[in-house]
């Protein structure tokens, strides 16, 4: 079921460059900005942020994917102008804020990216051509990426003398390592869609012609095991890393308990 045009909610969102459409049990949220690349602004993120708070419980997988040759080319280089984007402060008016203010900010726009490893969903990001900056962190936002064969990923922010801030070096770092992620964001350098598997930045890389194809098949084979398992196990392998191998040991035990008494017909 695709949001009706007439929504005035689903409107805004789709001139912000959001769509969400949604069908039963799989939730498909698509930038759709082609002719700028999927450039993304303020009002992007607060689109995603909104579409991640309005999924239905029914929804177990997500895809996100971006219209046109590219996913998303990353931050509107318009927030660095003196003009700015409509309603929105420029980078200039950003820095000169009040530290609190600054950090709200910033922890605003991070709300776009951080529902996508909800514990009740599995998110796919199906990207292809360019996947620079923020576009880059959208992406590593999801749980699983399957990329096509001209995918370009990019961390620009540190040769533009930022940071990536829209939580992307956390999951990066946790992919690749963090001598690779250094590198990565440090040199700005491209991210192609063989190294990007090799390195386990991408689970699959595909002709363009069939990345729809492969998110479907990927997205049928999540919904296969029942959902309450597949919520446990997502919850056990985000955890691992910050547990020891015994408090491992332990959740394991703890989650297969709630499992057999679940499947039993015994549990709360």
């Amino acid at each position: 079921m695709t949001a009706p045009a007439t929504d005035p909610q689903a409107q805004a969102w789709e001139q912000d460059g959001v769509r969400l459409e949604i069908d039963g049990d799989v939730a498909r949220v698509t930038l759709c900005q082609p002719k700028r690349r999927n450039a993304q602004s303020p009002a992007m993120w607060r689109a995603l942020a909104a579409a991640g708070r309005e999924l239905p419980g029914s929804v177990r997988v997500v895809v996100l994917q971006g219209e046109g040759v590219s996913f998303s080319a990353g931050l509107d280089r318009a927030m660095f102008t003196a003009e700015g984007l409509p309603g929105e402060r420029n980078f200039l008016q950003l820095a000169a804020a009040e530290d609190k203010d600054l950090d709200d900010t910033i922890a605003g726009y991070q709300e776009a990216f951080t529902w996508w490893r909800r514990p009740d969903l599995i998110s796919i990001a199906a990207v292809q051509g360019h996947a620079v900056g923020a576009g880059f962190q959208l992406a590593l936002a999801c749980d699983l990426r399957v990329v096509a064969e001209d995918v370009q990923f990019s961390m620009k922010e540190t040769s533009l003398g930022l940071v990536p801030d829209l939580t992307g070096t956390k999951p990066l770092t946790e992919l690749v390592g963090y001598a690779r992620a250094l590198e990565i964001c440090a040199t700005g350098r491209w991210v192609g869609a063989e190294e990007a598997v090799a390195t386990g930045l991408a689970n699959l890389a595909v002709p363009g012609a069939e990345l729809d194809g492969a998110v479907r098949d990927l997205t049928a084979a999540l919904l296969a095991a029942p959902r309450n398992a597949v919520i446990e196990t997502k919850a056990l392998l985000q955890g691992a890393g910050g547990r020891s191998y015994e408090e491992q040991r332990s959740a394991e035990r703890v989650a297969q308990a709630r499992r057999m008494r679940d499947l039993a017909g015994i549990g709360d």
